[in-house]
């Protein structure tokens, strides 16, 4: 084939696929292979600039907020929430990221539901949120009594703007208070490592927050990546690779589908 063959091959297939096409369907396709287009274009990506098109991004690392808007795009354009095999007929990307970001597929709406509310998305995509809420199985934070109402209200009428707020009373290792956010869960943590079975080995500022060493039987350890959060749901609102990390300490569970290990401190201080 010539040069200009290849590039009308190639151009006639995006317009069939409705997107850019992998090297495999271009061979499945147009009978179109890797030498012929290593031999007019050195390789593929010089290839579809000549034909005027974009390198297709699945494969690369996809950044969460082009995750997101390609995500709310076809949950609005479907009007639903949309299977895997819906996502990548319709979606720019793969699973894959998806599954680094969430664990799982099934993880992913309220995943991407909270990163939207964390970056002040929530008025835009109010309709997609919806659906994604829909889904969720219950919103993080406002607890429920044993009588079925919302206890968290009421108690917050009664707060002074002046006054510190302190953690319930937990008399263990040091502390009359337990948490109240992440870094009192990293200092507890800290207090407590040592009896847990964990040799602290750094503290750091970026992911994941700690390394430490593991007992796991008798004279042996193994290496674990820790990542400290208040309630283990800020896993998914901060955006955290789960492939980057071992377990969650937390003071609070309250991601019953959390795909990795979750050490909630509040269970074994008051267990």
């Amino acid at each position: 084939m010539s040069k200009q063959e290849v590039i009308a091959a190639i151009r006639a297939c995006a317009e069939e696929m409705g997107r850019v096409p992998t090297i495999p369907e271009l061979m499945k396709h147009k009978g179109l292979d890797r030498p012929e287009i290593r031999k007019h274009f050195g390789n593929y990506a010089q290839a579809l600039a000549e034909c005027s098109l974009q390198v297709p991004e699945r494969g690369r690392e996809v950044t969460i907020d082009r995750l997101f808007l390609d995500w709310a795009g076809v949950v609005r354009k479907l009007g639903k929430l949309p299977t895997g095999f819906e996502y990548e007929r319709f979606g720019k990307y793969s699973l894959r990221p998806f599954k680094r970001c969430f664990g799982s597929w099934a993880l992913a709406p309220e995943g991407l539901k909270l990163y939207a509310e964390e970056h002040g998305l929530a008025e835009e995509w109010t309709d997609v949120l919806g659906l994604a809420g829909g889904q969720a199985g219950g919103q993080p934070g406002g607890r429920k009594g044993e009588q079925g109402g919302d206890t968290r209200a009421s108690a917050e009428t009664t707060r002074m703007a002046d006054r510190p707020v302190y953690g319930p009373l937990i008399g263990t290792a040091g502390f009359v208070y337990g948490p109240t956010n992440e870094n009192g869960v990293l200092c507890l943590f800290g207090a407590l490592a040592e009896k847990l079975g964990f040799q602290i080995l750094r503290i750091q500022i970026g992911f994941p927050d700690c390394e430490a060493m593991r007992v796991v039987g008798k004279d042996r350890l193994q290496p674990v990546k820790i990542e400290f959060e208040f309630e283990s749901r800020n896993f998914l609102r901060h955006m955290h690779d789960l492939a980057g990390c071992d377990a969650i300490v937390c003071w609070e569970h309250n991601w019953p589908e959390c795909p990795i290990e979750v050490i909630e401190l509040r269970h074994l201080v008051n267990g």
